[in-house]
């Protein structure tokens, strides 16, 4: 599913998946969270943190249930978003897992608010790693309850993923390499080494990111696709 995914959404915006590997590749871990600090002199000075970044796959945000056979408006039984993503991890205690939690609310309205209602929405939590390869998958279920005559309620979910600090974080030669200070005299001076063919590889080796989005049917998916 995520192969025919070509952008992520973050915070309500939409961002090319090549630029968001990117992004993911060079965010730092300096003064400012996600800063990439480069000195012509000194190459760069703040490398990203291994810690995952997490986000919601484009189209998974949000779900609409139809009633069956039909997908125009009149027939949407209730949709749901996710919201209020949030994470935490571990990074400062240098262990050999980093571990992510990840907290979010899904918030839900219904057409019809009579009686109290319970909804199972299931949702996925999936570690991704260079932009395309899907190293873990989780799929869980948050459920909503509606009382007599509640059109809006909202609920909270949770995730939380493993990634492998040896594996998120860059080779010492990459690192070195990087980090060099640099003179004008060098042949290499004019060369910035993000461009180096190894180094793009090293870095999106070394990127993973967590995605948590609802799990949803091929009905799901495609009403998504076409609004």
């Amino acid at each position: 599913m995520f192969a025919k995914l070509p952008r992520l959404a973050r915070n309500g915006a939409l961002v090319s998946l090549p630029l968001m590997v990117s992004m993911l590749a060079l965010a730092g871990c300096s003064k400012n969270h996600g800063e990439l600090v480069v000195d012509d002199t000194v190459g760069v000075t703040a490398l990203r943190s291994p810690c995952p970044i997490v986000e919601i796959p484009e189209m998974t945000g949000d779900v609409t249930v139809l009633a069956p056979d039909r997908v125009d408006v009149g027939a949407i039984d209730t949709v749901a978003a996710i919201t209020n993503l949030r994470s935490h991890c571990n990074d400062v205690m240098r262990l050999p897992q980093l571990t992510t939690h990840v907290d979010f609310d899904v918030v839900a309205r219904r057409t019809d608010t009579h009686g109290a209602r319970h909804i199972d929405f299931p949702y996925f939590s999936v570690v991704q790693r260079a932009g395309t390869t899907i190293v873990a998958k989780h799929v869980a279920t948050i459920g909503v309850d509606f009382a007599d005559g509640q059109a809006r309620a909202v609920a909270h979910g949770t995730a939380t993923t493993l990634v492998s600090r040896e594996e998120a974080s860059l080779p010492a030669p990459i690192r070195a390499r990087l980090t060099r200070k640099r003179k004008a005299g060098d042949a290499d001076a004019a060369v910035d080494p993000l461009s180096l063919p190894e180094v793009k590889a090293a870095l999106a080796k070394a990127t993973f990111e967590v995605l948590i989005g609802f799990q949803l049917t091929d009905r799901q998916l495609a009403y998504n696709a076409t609004r």
